[in-house]
């Protein structure tokens, strides 16, 4: 049976198919602004469901830890749930032109790489959690996306592009994370040879 956590996480996997639906599919919701910055709905409802949905990472973890729920089955989907929708959501942006494709490229290369690691460790018998690094690479991630989903609403009025900044973080932590990833588990590929 699966517990709740692991039902928060599938949840997760389900927003995307919706947030994919009200960015991409051409509803005619009208403008609207927001802080001094003017944005589709659909961007703002898009940002909605993408922050609620990153929301629930925090949730299922703090329930997992809480109630000593923790599984192989949740340390497989919760990853594998962030990579969908943090990918989905970057490619959303470069197909409205509002992120740079060669560090989408950057970003969705990495979590290919990791996930591809994470195969062969589970080949081995191991299951991998996320990391603190990695969970950071996750936070600034979902930051900067958000960000850029709500067309830099905050920091219009004082003029900071403070969502194209976000991304360079986002990639910054993208890149560090997962040189981490693959240094300490870099055996596998020693004993390979």
């Amino acid at each position: 049976m699966i517990n709740l956590p692991n039902k928060i996480t599938i949840s997760r996997i389900f927003l995307i198919p919706l947030f994919l639906v009200v960015m991409l599919v051409p509803f005619q919701w009208g403008e609207m602004k927001l802080f001094g910055a003017e944005m589709p709905m659909t961007h703002f409802v898009g940002a909605l469901i993408f922050i609620v949905a990153s929301t629930t990472d925090w949730i299922d973890g703090y329930y997992a830890r809480k109630y000593k729920l923790v599984t192989n089955l949740g340390k497989f989907l919760d990853p594998l749930a962030d990579k969908l929708l943090v990918s989905a959501a970057l490619i959303v942006l470069v197909e409205k032109g509002m992120a740079a494709s060669w560090i989408v490229i950057i970003i969705i290369s990495r979590e290919f790489a990791v996930t591809g690691l994470r195969l062969v460790l589970a080949g081995e018998g191991e299951v991998v959690a996320a990391n603190m690094l990695g969970k950071i690479k996750t936070w600034t991630q979902i930051i900067a996306i958000s960000a850029l989903l709500l067309h830099n609403t905050v920091f219009e009025y004082v003029k900071i592009p403070f969502d194209d900044i976000a991304l360079w973080i986002a990639m910054f932590f993208t890149i560090w994370s997962g040189w981490d990833y693959f240094y300490k588990n870099r055996q596998v590929f020693i004993k390979s040879k």
